[in-house]
């Protein structure tokens, strides 16, 4: 035997006889036309060999996989092996498992960025994403024809993604120029790979809530006029390599006449859902998760009861509580929301006890004095300091509390602790990784206080996003530049605003960076 075979085939080799003499048609492949091996001692081993043989070839290949991809690619080192036993990648990883016969296909891929190789049973996902990206088949007529949503495609072709079986282009959501994309630090908080559109619906509410930033009357788009814009995102997204969420919202989105159509087409088109209102009926809920179970379900409480109530009204509490358990009936991830004045402070740690196995995550935004919220009393600035660190320390304790204040980042600095992705998974993500849309067509880059960048109307949406006001709240404030923890950070705008401070100029005044310990 030669030493050749005993590197390609090392594993085939030990279910062979001991005097088993190697033809020498098979030294350097069984697939280039050579002899079968002898199957008495194991069945599957000429396909074992197969597989071998293929971990060897590609494992010769050192160089690096790819560069950037315009559109969608197989990666190039990637062998498909047809076989007819189940289990050889077991084998081949040392398990000592008994293959079963079965016809399949065993990939023998290097992933980007992974030294060693990667020998897997194919999936009948893996195959219709290698399918549509080697056959460049359009999403949507795949998706007709197997009787399913982009949504589930795009699923598909993102798990293909993440296990190195195809490339896909880098998104264009991020935050560093393209003079200046060599030079790209802490990516994960630089650059999207999913852009959301917060898409309030209506300014109808069957609430009053004392702290609401905006009871205007706004006209409210046509069935249409809805439908243009999910075109308008879809276009949007496929141009920046994004995928696409929309957010729904109001005032309260199911009051929008078209909602349940609009829910459905933005599922049609693939997007990923969620809905940030109130409470609706079980029939409602049932439509929706019928159509697509959205990533989440955003509700809101201000407090305990008797301050809840007083601010969203009598029996809001109650009609939550109850929601929430509706919500986990039908599995949906369950999301509470508080506004945090001075008012409620002294709740929100028997609240977020009391929600310990109601929601799946809690989290608080500080109070933006706009709208009607300007008459309620904001956050001691003193105060606000030492009660980020007793959160962040009942939340090592109670799981659904989340840390979305980007300012927590600053104790997490002090503390050598990893930091957070902050408000939007990228500190303040306004006109970056989502942007807010009025009933009427005005684009903002937040809802929570008056930062206006265009009409979807007059503008598409990437003219929008790529125009000069947009890049302004990109970039945030002149104060935060050269701030270790701005590409996470960046403070609250709403907030800054509502204080009556030029946004682009001053820093969060709630912000205690480089202050002593309280």
């Amino acid at each position: 035997m030669t030493k050749n075979v005993s590197e390609i085939y090392p594993v085939t080799l030990t279910f062979l006889p001991d005097d088993f003499i190697w033809p020498e048609s098979v030294e350097t492949g069984l697939l280039d036309g050579g002899e079968p091996l002898p199957v008495k001692s194991a069945p599957f081993i000429n396909d074992l060999a197969a597989v071998e043989q293929a971990k060897y070839r590609i494992g010769l290949d050192h160089d690096e996989l790819i560069g950037e991809v315009e559109r969608l690619t197989v990666n190039p080192v990637l062998e498909l092996i047809k076989v007819n036993w189940s289990g050889l990648p077991d084998l081949l990883g040392g398990s000592m498992v008994e293959p079963k016969q079965q016809e399949g296909i065993v990939l023998v891929y290097r992933k980007q960025g992974e030294e060693g190789l990667r020998i897997e049973q194919a999936t009948g996902h893996d195959l219709l994403a290698l399918k549509i990206v080697a056959e460049k088949r359009d999403r949507r007529a795949v998706a007709a024809e197997g009787e399913t949503s982009v949504s589930q495609i795009d699923a598909i072709l993102y798990e293909a993604k993440r296990k190195g079986l195809i490339f896909s282009p880098s998104s264009r959501i991020t935050r560093i120029s393209e003079v200046r994309r060599e030079e790209q630090v802490d990516e994960p908080y630089n650059r999207a790979e999913v852009f959301t559109l917060q898409w309030h619906l209506t300014q109808k509410c069957d609430l009053h809530c004392k702290h609401c930033y905006d009871r205007s009357t706004r006209e409210e788009m046509s069935l249409e006029q809805a439908l243009s814009v999910l075109d308008r995102l879809y276009e949007f997204c496929e141009q920046n390599h994004v995928r696409g969420q929309v957010s729904f919202t109001g005032g309260n989105p199911i009051l929008y006449p078209h909602f349940q159509e609009v829910y459905r087409q933005a599922v049609t088109r693939g997007f990923l859902t969620a809905i940030l209102g109130n409470p609706v009926s079980g029939k409602c809920l049932d439509e929706i998760v019928s159509m697509q179970r959205p990533e989440y379900f955003q509700v809101s409480l201000e407090g305990l009861a008797a301050h809840n109530d007083y601010i969203r009204g009598e029996g809001h509490f109650d009609r939550v509580m109850a929601f929430l358990d509706r919500l986990e009936e039908v599995g949906v991830y369950r999301m509470v929301m508080l506004t945090l004045t001075r008012d409620n402070m002294g709740d929100v740690f028997r609240l977020t006890e009391s929600l310990r196995d109601k929601v799946d995550l809690f989290n608080f935004n500080r109070l933006a004095s706009v709208g009607e919220g300007a008459a309620l009393k904001t956050v001691p600035f003193k105060e606000y300091q030492s009660f980020l660190v007793e959160y962040r320390q009942k939340a090592a304790d109670n799981p659904i509390m989340g840390c979305k204040d980007n300012l927590f980042n600053i104790l997490q600095e002090r503390d050598n602790a990893p930091l957070t992705g902050g408000c939007t998974g990228f500190g303040c993500g306004a006109a970056f990784n989502f942007v807010s849309l009025l009933p009427d067509g005005e684009v903002h880059a937040c809802r929570k206080f008056p930062s206006f960048i265009g009409n979807l109307f007059d503008k598409s949406l990437s003219a929008i996003y790529e125009g000069v006001q947009a890049g302004k709240y990109r970039t945030g404030s002149a104060s935060c530049e050269g701030c270790r923890i701005r590409h996470c950070c960046g403070g609250c705008p709403a907030v800054n605003y509502g204080l009556g401070n030029d946004i682009f100029t001053t820093v969060d005044p709630y912000c205690f960076i480089g202050q002593p310990d309280n």
